[in-house]
């Protein structure tokens, strides 16, 4: 697998580097957001935020924008908003500094683990003219584009990979936010609240009380 390290500190990236290199992997270094964003694609990224040309939580969104790559993003940022804007923004995970090579070559594996799914998926999943693309990230309703943020797209990636089945609350929380969740859960019902907004139609996503959430055609339908 070839790692993409965006870090502007070579007293940083160089051991980290030569550590992640002992682990197995390839690594190509960034030591800065334009650059990161001009480089070829990579099988993972790892970011640090505070990089000498622009704010790595931009450099993130535009990555999340152009691709499904896994983002584990290095950051000395610690307070919990700034956790939840970086997950928010498409990050897959964070790690804060100071940390250690065993606990992020862990991290690396778990994301990569978590995220294998969205790199297999053939063409979009349709469902009475819903078409969730993961490939493109791109969701239309009968050919219409719905613009969607990055967490809504993965809310509704996930409820999508399986129309019909009942998500739970826990699940969907551990799979599209992050796996170690212990914060409040109405960060859920906001999403899906704006979702259903934006699908014209809150049928589009049905909740079973007391369980979670499923994905139903409006009137109910369930895919054959």
């Amino acid at each position: 697998m070839e790692i993409l390290l965006v870090e502007d500190d070579d007293s940083i990236a160089e051991p980290l580097a030569a550590g992640l290199a002992r682990s197995g992997y390839e690594v190509r270094r960034a030591a800065s957001g334009a650059a990161a964003l001009a480089a070829p694609p990579a099988d993972f990224v790892l970011l640090d935020l505070g990089l000498p040309d622009r704010d790595g939580a931009d450099v993130c969104r535009e990555l999340r924008a152009r691709s499904d790559v896994p983002i584990i993003v290095v950051t000395a940022r610690s307070e919990e908003v700034d956790r939840v804007v970086l997950l928010e923004l498409g990050a897959d995970d964070y790690v804060v500094k100071p940390f250690g090579l065993r606990e992020l070559v862990a991290r690396i594996r778990a994301v990569a683990r978590r995220t294998q799914g969205r790199s297999d998926a053939e063409g979009p999943q349709e469902i009475d003219g819903l078409a969730v693309d993961l490939r493109t990230r791109r969701v239309t309703i009968d050919g219409v584009e719905v613009a969607l943020t990055p967490k809504e797209f993965d809310l509704l990636a996930l409820l999508a990979s399986d129309p019909g089945a009942v998500f739970r609350r826990e699940e969907i929380l551990e799979s599209v936010w992050d796996p170690h969740w212990y914060g409040p859960t109405k960060t859920l019902d906001v999403h899906v609240a704006a979702l259903r907004k934006k699908l014209c139609d809150p049928a589009w996503i049905e909740t079973i009380r007391g369980v979670g959430f499923r994905l139903v055609a409006p009137g109910g339908s369930l895919p054959s």
